[in-house]
């Protein structure tokens, strides 16, 4: 934002298209979500992440060669508890907000994750906060209330 160095150019813009389809992709499976509520939270989630597994499996075979690799047991029990409880957990409850909240609520949810990530950067990281990100938070916050005064009382 604001035509720095990090604005795309011929070196990243394939990272920033992936950007935008994670963004799109968030999206949809949110509205998918919505049309399987009647499924329950444990089968969409369970879903999901099979679904993801069978997409990203050939990828990560093909671009990280996992053989060649010899992790420890401390950090293979780590991505296990990582992998399937702390992400196990937080597709139910992100499944339980969107349902019971809808996808505008949802979004909202996420826009705060830039928020907090500056935040935390600051304090536990001693990140400089310069003029571009406190104007890109409060375009966020901007973005969140119009949002909300918007879709007052709608509900997906």
């Amino acid at each position: 934002m604001f035509f720095d160095n990090l604005i795309i150019n011929k070196d990243n813009y394939l990272y920033a298209l992936i950007t935008i389809l994670g963004s799109t992709f968030y999206s949809i499976g949110g509205i998918l979500t919505l049309k399987l509520k009647n499924k329950g939270n444990e089968n969409v989630t369970t879903s999901t992440t099979l679904w993801s597994i069978i997409f990203l499996f050939p990828l990560a075979m093909i671009f990280e060669t996992p053989w060649l690799l010899s992790p420890s047991l401390d950090s293979t029990i780590s991505l296990l508890y990582l992998g399937v409880v702390a992400t196990g957990l937080a597709w139910l409850i992100r499944f339980r907000i969107l349902t019971v909240n809808g996808l505008v609520f949802q979004t909202q949810v996420a826009y705060l994750i830039p928020i907090f990530g500056v935040m935390f950067g600051y304090f536990l990281m001693e990140e400089i906060i310069t003029w571009r990100v406190l104007i890109s938070l409060i375009i966020i916050i901007l973005g969140i209330y119009i949002v909300k005064k918007n879709n007052k009382g709608i509900k997906n």
